[in-house]
């Protein structure tokens, strides 16, 4: 499981990555900078409750003919409070999260016994901590057992930028980690998150899928190469089909160079020479700004990625191919003037 959090400030090499589940402080009341912010081993309760007291809910009604009685209701409801709250200390808890709020008296009786709690957690986040740490999350505290409850061998809350985040590690269900991405512009930080996502997936299907091609417009050139000496041994119309696929494949590592500043043309002739010689695996190395052995220098894509992309591109273009004409909605003559357009018979 890996999550990615991101928190403005600072450059792209501030980021960390935290082998654990991280996730922003939330929401607290007063008390809580009284709370112990290090725990080792703590045992974790996740919960979906409101430890707090609040206004009934609506359709709600409660009669009372004396004060005496209102007092009791109001002491009740204090109680069923304070009763939750012990069995959570009782039970040697140190960690409360919950998805619901956690009240300004439920934060100062944890703080009072060295207890952290944190309420209104996103769901997200309270499923990873829950899939790391174990246990699971509760709707009551009533018949709370030691298998409900979570653990961890490190937890701790730090600032990272201008946020407060609040860190579990040595998770013992699964291997977790959290990236923390730092940038100025949020614009930047959501490309990068982008670009990471892919990256992920790809190292995702790499492990899934054992087997790989060279990068870098290797496999393309190759195809291209293949396909160039096929197309002369056809003498009809397909020729030109196939020479024109053998060209689109050469996109590929003219864009790359395209994007490294390279000269790409150089640079194709260079690939060209290279495979007609039988070295397959050379492509564009960005790095070193020449064309050498990918597969060697460890610039590997997942053949699965590589066939898929080019079955998706070969359907496109059939597609494309597949539509013999193209038809327009022509537009009104009053949206070309800006005049609304009457119904015939209407009367200017």
């Amino acid at each position: 499981m890996i999550g990615i959090k991101k928190v403005s400030g600072g450059a792209l090499e501030d980021s960390m990555l935290i082998a654990g589940v991280a996730f922003k402080k939330t929401f607290s009341y007063a008390g809580f900078e009284m709370q112990p912010k290090c725990y080792q081993s703590p045992k974790i309760a996740l919960l979906n409750i409101e430890l707090e007291l609040k206004a009934e809910k609506e359709n709600a009604e409660v009669r009372v003919s004396s004060v005496e009685e209102y007092q009791k209701v109001v002491d009740a409801e204090w109680q069923i409070l304070y009763d939750k709250l012990d069995i959570l200390h009782k039970k040697g808890v140190k960690i409360v999260l919950s998805k619901l709020p956690i009240g300004d008296v439920a934060t100062q009786y944890f703080a009072d016994r060295d207890m952290f709690c944190a309420g209104r957690v996103p769901e997200d986040d309270l499923k990873r901590t829950q899939m790391a740490c174990g246990g699971s999350v509760q709707t009551t505290v009533h018949g709370l057992t030691d298998s409900a409850l979570g653990t961890c061998e490190v937890f701790e809350e730090i600032q990272i930028g201008s946020e407060r985040f609040n860190i579990f590690k040595g998770c013992p269900q699964a291997h977790t980690c959290t990236i923390i991405l730092r940038g100025g512009a949020e614009q930047f930080m959501e490309e990068t998150e982008r670009s990471l996502h892919d990256a992920i997936m790809v190292v995702r299907r790499a492990v899934k899928n054992d087997a790989f091609v060279a990068g870098g417009g290797a496999a393309e050139m190759e195809l291209s190469g293949y396909l160039r000496k096929e197309a002369f041994q056809i003498g009809g119309r397909e020729q030109l089909l196939i020479s024109a696929m053998a060209r689109a494949f050469e996109v590929i590592p003219r864009q790359l160079c395209d994007n490294a500043g390279l000269d790409s043309t150089v640079i194709l002739n260079q690939l060209r020479h290279n495979h007609a010689k039988g070295n397959i695996w050379y492509g564009v190395n960005i790095e070193k700004e020449c064309v050498c052995d990918n597969f060697e220098n460890g610039v590997w894509e997942p053949a699965l990625v590589k066939s898929n992309s080019i079955i998706s591109a070969t359907e496109a273009a059939c597609l494309l191919l597949s539509v013999d004409e193209t038809i327009k909605n022509p537009e009104s003559k009053g949206a070309e003037d800006n005049t609304p357009v009457r119904p015939p018979g209407m009367r200017h």
